[in-house]
């Protein structure tokens, strides 16, 4: 049973790499020295390891010092962090970074007044230096940005009103620069911080919401597979090591002691069969059983999309850092001539249940592209909907591209009623052709390419909407119809001219 003890040591390195991030920062603060007064930062490394330590590294080289808060919004967020506004170029405020980003860490604390959260491009894994100070509760924004701190003494929401309330020009930059300017920073030591106030836990999306409901799809080419995952759960596609690898990974919010973790392992079957496999993984977890580490709760055979499929539940006490976590575990291995599909859950033993028809959801969605099986959750907007044409274009639900259409859509268009109504009309449309050509492009390389060439530049210019500041119906109709004057000019207007001008 190697892939299953794979996926438990999987969720391990979740609980052991968050643990070991708070022992390491816990007593840190960060202070933002500024011209109109202090604030100070504390952390959330449980939630955001990656994001904190990213962040107080950062302030230690100095990074942030002489940098503006560019982007102010009252009612909303100050947003700063970005190197290019130690110059007098405006125009490049707001792109600037360092060369690595940071991957995703999206949790369930809400985005209340004070919270410091990382801003990120249409890539939910673009985070480099850029932050926001929440000014008003903003939980539309609540586990699509990772929050990784909150200022923490009453001079730094002081400072946050004076910086909120400052005049502002378009793109709501500062109209006095040096206003804002942040003149330098440290890290300094809790204890040297003496007027923190008592705020006491983060509040969080579960105290008042339920976990999300809908789905996102997911469909990769290479794989040739597709499924639906969790709406706001971070998808990851782990570098390959060995076959015990999994080939796809969903991470949920941390709500309990660890992160619940949805993971799919594709396997060469190599010619053996279903029944013999689960010989093989039983008797490779015979020695955790007997040891006590262990508890296999049932085991059963039962069919699952017209396949044969076996489904093991287990639960066990793991150690990781000096503390001990209680986890439970359901595996299910779809079977099929060629390969062995296996899916994983994993949460703590309490928080278990909460997400286990989220991962039925997952596992009942799943069909293989060779197959040509298209479920109705391919097709379902309202659930995440797909932009079939340009999967199989690029390859992968997971490619830059797609995600830059899917934040477009939900960010933008979906964001008012003219755009939503588009949308919907437009659906209705594409899904009546798409699945079609989706099937011939993964059988034609040739005309997969050409459609690429065809899609890229009407791409680029949707993306011109990710960084235009649109608040109504008008400036999403007046943005709409010049990124629609600009494809037609490209694909219609110069290649006549083209045209033209050879004949002549």
């Amino acid at each position: 049973m190697k892939t299953f003890l794979a996926v438990i040591l999987f969720s391990i390195l979740f609980i052991g790499f968050e643990s070991q991030s708070f022992a390491q920062n816990d007593d840190k603060l960060v202070v933002l020295y500024t011209n109109l007064g202090n604030i100070v930062i504390e952390f959330f490394p449980d939630d955001a390891p990656n994001h904190v330590s990213n962040f107080i590294k950062l302030v230690e080289t100095e990074f942030y010092d002489k940098t503006l808060f560019h982007r102010i919004i009252p009612d909303f967020m100050i947003q700063g962090g970005d190197p290019n506004t130690k110059n007098n170029d405006e125009n490049t405020w707001g792109v600037g970074g360092p060369k690595d980003s940071i991957n995703a860490e999206f949790n369930n604390i809400k985005h209340n007044r004070g919270i410091v959260s990382m801003a990120r491009a249409a890539d939910p894994n673009s985070a480099g230096s850029q932050f926001f100070i929440v000014h008003k509760d903003s939980n539309f924004l609540d586990e699509q940005y990772t929050v990784f701190g909150r200022i923490v003494t009453q001079e730094s929401f002081d400072t946050l009103d004076k910086i909120a309330a400052v005049k502002t020009k378009t793109k709501d930059i500062p109209v006095d620069a040096d206003q804002v300017r942040i003149i330098k920073t440290e890290v300094v030591n809790r204890s040297e911080i003496t007027n923190l106030l008592e705020l006491g836990e983060p509040e969080r999306t579960k105290s008042i919401t339920s976990p999300l409901t809908g789905n996102q799809l997911y469909e990769s080419q290479s794989l040739e597979i597709t499924f639906s995952a969790p709406a706001g759960w971070l998808l990851q596609e782990p570098e390959k090591i060995d076959e015990l690898t999994p080939d796809v990974v969903a991470v949920g919010p941390k709500i309990g002691p660890i992160n619940p973790v949805i993971s799919l392992t594709i396997t060469n079957s190599n010619g053996k069969s279903l029944d013999e496999l689960v010989v093989e993984k039983t008797e490779f977890l015979k020695n955790a059983v007997e040891s006590g580490n262990l508890e296999i709760i049932s085991q059963e055979k039962t069919i699952i999309n017209d396949k044969d499929s076996y489904i093991t539940n287990a639960q066990g006490t793991f150690q990781s850092n000096e503390q001990s976590f209680k986890v439970k575990f359901r595996e299910v291995i779809i079977s099929t001539p060629e390969k062995f599909y296996i899916f994983a859950y994993s949460n703590g033993i309490e928080n278990f249940d909460d997400e286990i028809s989220r991962f039925e959801e997952s596992v009942n969605s799943f069909s293989i592209l060779s197959e040509k099986i298209k479920e109705d959750s391919l097709l379902n907007v309202e659930e995440g909907g797909g932009c079939l044409i340009a999967t199989a274009t690029y390859g992968s639900e997971m490619a830059p591209q797609i995600q830059k259409l899917r934040e477009l859509r939900d960010n933008t268009f979906l964001a008012t009623k003219s755009g939503t109504a588009f949308i919907t009309e437009f659906n209705q449309l594409y899904y009546s052709f798409s699945p079609t050509i989706a099937d011939m492009e993964r059988e034609n390389p040739i005309l997969k390419e050409t459609i690429k060439i065809v899609l890229t530049p009407m791409l680029t210019s949707l993306s011109l909407l990710n960084h235009v500041d649109i608040n109504s119906e008008q400036e999403l109709l007046a943005y709409g119809i010049g990124i629609i004057l600009v494809n037609i000019g490209m694909y219609f207007v110069a290649p006549t001219m083209i045209i033209y001008r050879i004949r002549k």
